[in-house]
């Protein structure tokens, strides 16, 4: 993360905070779970989601789970 930004601005950055920082894995039915969730425009939490980072940053985060979701195939 860089000093502009308090959020992930790489895939690398956003793997390591989830990962680590969180201690959440990544396995295919959790990442399959949120791009679910998050490709869902009607959805509570995306909506939110969107509200607060903005459509740009939902699409950045959509990307990082489908990087994820081809690593855990």
């Amino acid at each position: 993360m860089t000093d502009a930004s308090p959020f992930p601005q790489s895939y690398r950055q956003w793997r390591t905070y989830i990962t680590e920082r969180c201690g959440i894995q990544l396995t295919q039915t959790f990442v399959d779970s949120r791009l679910s969730e998050l490709r869902d425009a009607a959805h509570p939490r995306t909506r939110q989601f969107r509200e607060r980072y903005g459509e740009g940053y939902l699409h950045s985060i959509i990307g990082w789970f489908e990087t994820a979701r081809q690593e855990v195939a």
